[in-house]
């Protein structure tokens, strides 16, 4: 009696006649054998009409590329720019021709412009495992989340609109998000583990990037990338990629950059000493030194001398250094970074991120951000050793994520039902993958693409870098990004090929207007004197 009212409901979900089912069920009262056969047959029937149901159901990116275009204008530099948006996805194949992923991308296009010698930017966040919804919502795009002060966002509802700094007028845009985040998603039975990790993800990038070019005919353009965080790693790998197989670019922008994350390893000093201009800046900012040089820049520079000198020299000695010695780095910090001598020596004259973040302003019981140290925090425990949480982050999520889905979905009318997934982060299989094979030299157990950009800038010597830097930055320090591309060990030649610009601001110093001016105007110029070519 039980097997049969739950074989009913089976065929009430499926729309089926009860009756059936329980002639079917009667069947089996009557014989041993053909019942059992009809009940396996009605139970597979109910089982394959399910699948099918499910099938049908299924949220899914298309293997065949979606897009819908809309038009738009926005009054930016003190004239109307006409726009369209194109919302859509692009299918990349391995080499055999299999479909892999669908990468869901934003393009904004110039109205009236030549194709062939109009630039195009293609633009990425990082993580790894983010989608690129802070740089398309709050830095360059045609709209953006109006921010300014360091502080927490109001919710709903948002002030967002337009961007008077876009850089439309400069370049053509097209945003992309990572496998597995934001709409984009794996294909068929490829896994996203084949994805995750700095290889195969960097692969992802440069194929979809070729592919834009190619079904949108920009072959002739100047081309361009920026990446944010760890999409300047992912840069390095891709710029080599796409120079490897064929496609020049004209420029790479690193914007908080983090391409080696070999120094971050425990038991190596250097990354003590590339955090301390940070730390510098901070103290100047939330006015905790006794002695504060006049500007920003005056007191990163003193931290600089210092740190590239007696404090490496200092840290390089470890246990060694004399008691007298220590004593005299100890107070030389304290000057420059606002903490006590007696904190600093207790941490061993290396002081992590996480304590100086919960230590500077412990008097005004008060935390301070990572990716952003001009933010404010507050901890239920003001007595413990590291913030609870990272304000500069938490400040600002509710509003992207927000605006975004009510922008893709009623502005430029795209409509799925794939989750916009904030992280791929979690996902089964996401572990990432941080060995890496550089252009030259051995694999890497931890990645530095530095070596894979400074292999692509011998080989188009007309490449030009450009690094942007928040001097608040503690997730990917300015001084750090000095470091690394340092080591790129370029012949003086080229060495003007790269170039250094820093703001106001934190990791996304684009949140800042008058940061966002000033990064206006420094990408301007770089994009007036490569876009010919490299022709100066």
């Amino acid at each position: 009696m039980k097997r049969l009212i739950c074989l009913a409901a089976m065929a009430a979900m499926l729309g089926a006649p009860v009756a059936s089912v329980a002639q079917e069920s009667g069947s089996n009262s009557s014989s041993n054998n053909g019942g059992g056969a009809a009940m396996r047959s009605s139970v597979d029937r109910f089982r394959n009409a399910n699948a099918e149901a499910i099938e049908k159901d299924w949220a899914r990116a298309p293997v065949d590329e979606a897009e819908v275009t809309t038009a738009h204008s926005v009054n930016a530099h003190g004239k109307s720019l006409r726009y369209h948006a194109t919302a859509g996805t692009l299918t990349i194949r391995d080499d055999a021709g299999m479909p892999t992923a669908s990468l869901f991308y934003t393009a904004y296009t110039l109205d009236g412009q030549p194709v062939g010698t109009r630039p195009v930017t293609y633009l990425y966040n990082g993580g790894p495992g983010s989608p690129t919804v802070w740089l398309h919502m709050g830095s360059f795009g045609p709209k953006r989340i109006l921010t300014d002060e360091p502080t927490v966002v109001r919710p709903a509802p948002f002030a967002f609109g337009p961007n008077d700094m876009t850089l439309l007028d400069q370049t053509d845009l097209v945003f992309i998000d990572m496998v597995g985040a934001g709409f984009s998603r794996p294909l068929g039975e490829t896994p996203g583990s084949t994805f995750w990790g700095v290889d195969g993800d960097a692969d992802a990038f440069a194929r979809a990037i070729m592919r834009y070019t190619t079904k949108f005919d920009r072959w002739t353009s100047p081309k361009y990338i920026i990446g944010e965080s760890y999409g300047t790693l992912r840069t390095g790998a891709v710029a080599f990629q796409l120079e490897d197989r064929g496609m020049a670019l004209n420029g790479v922008v690193l914007l908080s950059s983090i391409m080696n994350y070999g120094v971050r390893q425990p038991g190596y000093p250097q990354n003590f000493v590339t955090l301390l201009p940070t730390y510098a800046a901070t103290a100047w900012y939330h006015r905790k030194l006794a002695n504060p040089a006049a500007t920003v820049e005056e007191q990163v520079q003193r931290a600089r001398d210092f740190a590239l000198g007696p404090y490496a020299s200092a840290l390089a000695k470890g246990h060694m250094i004399s008691d007298a010695e220590r004593a005299e780095i100890g107070r030389q910090m304290s000057e420059l970074i606002g903490l006590s001598p007696t904190f600093i020596d207790n941490a061993n004259l290396r002081v992590d991120l996480s304590s100086f973040r919960k230590e500077l302003l412990r008097d005004r019981r008060q935390t301070i951000g990572r990716l952003d140290m001009r933010y404010l925090g507050m901890d239920a425990d003001a007595s413990g050793d590291s913030p609870e949480e990272d304000p500069s982050s938490s400040a600002v999520t509710g509003v992207y994520f927000g605006v975004f889905r009510d922008y893709v979905a009623n502005e430029l009318n795209y409509r799925t039902d794939v989750e916009y997934r904030m992280s791929a982060r979690g996902l089964p299989g996401f572990n990432w993958n941080w060995s890496h094979r550089p252009p030259v030299g051995g694999p890497q157990t931890t990645p530095n693409t530095a070596v894979d950009l400074a292999t692509a800038m011998r080989r188009n010597p007309y490449l030009k870098v450009l690094s942007l830097n928040g001097y608040y930055d503690a997730a990917t320090p300015f001084f750090s990004t000095e470091f690394d591309l340092a080591q790129m060990m370029l012949e003086p030649a080229l060495r003007s090929n790269l170039e250094f610009t820093y703001y106001e601001g934190g990791h996304m110093m684009y949140t800042s207007h008058d940061a966002l001016v000033k990064l206006h105007a420094d990408l301007s110029r770089f994009y007036a004197e490569t876009a010919n070519g490299g022709v100066r």
